[in-house]
């Protein structure tokens, strides 16, 4: 009895996996065969599923229409910048506050926390002002600096050292290790985790970043990929949407590549991130 309750319960359970699965996939799904569809079959209701007349020219107009490697260029000069960035800051911010005695540390540590509860749209006004009264409209520093550290990496690193042993640390300073030989040789080789964690919900965040990059690009030649790719596919009355999907599914593809290569450490940063 006990052996068939526990057999019907795990089919539940695989079968509301399937549906999650379902509907988390479906729109991706959609949205890859939509792009092989005509114009005229993507905007046909009810919708289909699989394309009844399998074409890309979508895919040309993309490369067509758009200087798309331009674009691609600036999306991932800026992803991989802003990416870059948040590892070293945040793991150097994070250190600090796990394994360093300073006065406010505590302090510091609640104003992170505090941030955290901040809307980003709070900061867009301040941040916008500031980056022109810099002169850094319509450049890459522009589109970097407002991005190079955020709270949540900051938080996410410090929760991860707090796992490192404390007398790892105090063998290498009694070895005569400085704080700097300490952070690079030892701390960081053992933050892989949550460096690949950062690393990918950093670089998919700024990837898909739009409405910075629109505000602060003021000519075509800094558009990131996002921006170009809603540009161009709104015609003066009409919105083609194969030209969307096929952008959309161009540029699903680098985050998917970044996810798949890191997968194993960031499904091991987020089990162990946080435990203390």
């Amino acid at each position: 009895m006990t052996a068939r309750r526990d057999l019907i319960a795990r089919t539940v359970l695989y079968l509301i996996l399937i549906a999650g699965l379902l509907v988390v996939v479906g729109p991706f799904l959609w949205m890859l065969l939509s792009s092989f569809k005509p114009e005229g079959e993507i905007r046909s209701v009810p919708p289909t599923w699989w394309p009844s007349h399998w074409t890309l020219v979508h895919y040309r107009d993309l490369f067509a229409r758009l200087d798309f490697p331009r674009y691609f260029a600036n999306s991932a000069i800026v992803a991989v910048l802003v990416t870059v960035g948040n590892l070293l800051f945040c793991s150097l911010l994070g250190y600090a506050l796990a394994k360093l005695n300073f006065p406010g540390r505590k302090a510091l540590f609640l104003i992170v926390l505090g941030m955290l509860m901040v809307p980003g749209m709070v900061l867009f006004v301040p941040q916008f002002v500031l980056v022109s009264n810099l002169g850094l409209a319509n450049s890459y520093a522009g589109l970097v600096l407002p991005f190079l550290a955020g709270p949540f990496g900051v938080f996410l690193m410090r929760q991860f050292l707090l796992s490192i042993p404390d007398d790892l640390i105090e063998a290498a300073r009694v070895d005569g290790a400085g704080e700097w030989r300490i952070f690079w040789r030892i701390v960081l080789p053992l933050c892989r985790p949550a460096l690949a964690t950062l690393g990918i919900l950093t670089f998919l965040a700024s990837w898909n970043n739009f409405l910075w990059p629109l505000v602060v690009a003021t000519t075509d030649d800094k558009y990131t990929l996002p921006v170009a790719l809603a540009l161009y596919s709104i015609g003066q009355n009409r919105i083609y949407f194969g030209l969307l999907l096929a952008g959309a599914v161009v540029v699903v593809l680098p985050v998917l590549i970044v996810f798949l290569v890191l997968q194993r450490q960031f499904l091991r940063g987020i089990a162990t991130t946080g435990l203390k």
